[in-house]
């Protein structure tokens, strides 16, 4: 079990002085299976009270409004997080008492839908039939589907941003976890899989010392449903979801959980800053 204090500060400067602006934060965990949540906090400045609701796809939400000029907002989210090994047993479900589990909540049909973002490519489709192909049982698919996305993507930063497709993505065979994601749940949704997009942070260091601190980022991975639960995989990092990994929000793509979003008064442009700190409590 890993004792995890993450602070994750983010915001928006704007090119002046703005008179308002709305906003929403998905940037605190909620306890939930192999994760336990002993402090989280979020602090706005400037200084704003907020509405925390949790929304349709279960992801804690701060809603807050500043109605006073400004020309900085800015956040940081702190949490102390338990986070325990996860158990990925072996499923085994046919593909007919896949789809039969599937229809019976709106949950899974949802997530069998594909979005803009991970619409997927003619060749990314044929290969997903083709694992399909190869195996009766639709869990040891997907892994395999996840598995060979990762592969073939090579991860770089500076090549996608956040409004990026997973066909975009594909074209370059480059992007970040978010694009990898996308591409996986197109693959995985392609072949009748449901699937979500799951946000939260990854500890990139899985030796550091107890009261190191290390430079983090937000993170993103898979999950698709198996017949009796949700089974999530690390497509980017070729990994099982683990003790490092900490959950935020789950969604049907990128959409569903940015950290921050938000709209402002104000004919000037706004860039975003972010820096997350990890540090290894116990």
């Amino acid at each position: 079990m890993n004792r995890l204090r993450i602070k994750h500060m983010t915001g928006f400067r704007y090119g002046g002085e703005v008179t308002a602006s709305y906003n929403e934060a998905r940037m605190l965990p909620t306890s939930s299976d192999g994760q336990f949540v002993l402090y989280s906090n979020l602090d706005i400045l400037p200084i704003s009270s907020h509405h925390t609701y949790v929304d349709y796809w279960g992801s804690r939400v701060s809603s807050f409004e500043i109605l006073t000029p400004h020309q900085e907002l800015a956040l940081t989210a702190t949490s102390l997080v338990e986070v325990r090994p996860r158990d990925h047993p072996q499923h085994v479900v046919t593909w007919e008492q896949l789809a039969t589990e599937a229809e019976r909540a709106t949950e899974y049909v949802e997530q069998r839908k594909q979005t803009k973002r991970t619409e997927p490519p003619a060749d990314v489709v044929e290969l997903a039939k083709e694992i399909v192909g190869d195996t009766d049982n639709p869990c040891d698919a997907a892994l395999a589907i996840c598995v060979r996305i990762g592969e073939s993507v090579e991860y770089m930063q500076g090549v996608t941003g956040v409004h990026t497709t997973a066909a975009e993505a594909w074209t370059h065979r480059k992007g970040v976890c978010q694009d990898i994601a996308h591409l996986a749940l197109g693959a995985l949704r392609s072949v009748g899989i449901p699937a979500r997009y799951v946000s939260g942070y990854l500890h990139p260091k899985p030796q550091a010392a107890i009261g190191e601190t290390v430079a983090g980022e937000s993170h993103a991975w898979v999950e698709w449903f198996c017949g009796d639960g949700w089974r999530g995989f690390d497509p980017t990092n070729q990994i099982d979801i683990g003790d490092r990994h900490v959950t935020i929000g789950h969604g049907r793509d990128y959409n569903d959980v940015p950290p921050l979003r938000g709209v402002y008064a104000g004919p000037f442009k706004s860039q975003l800053f972010v820096t997350v700190e990890i540090t290894r409590e116990s």
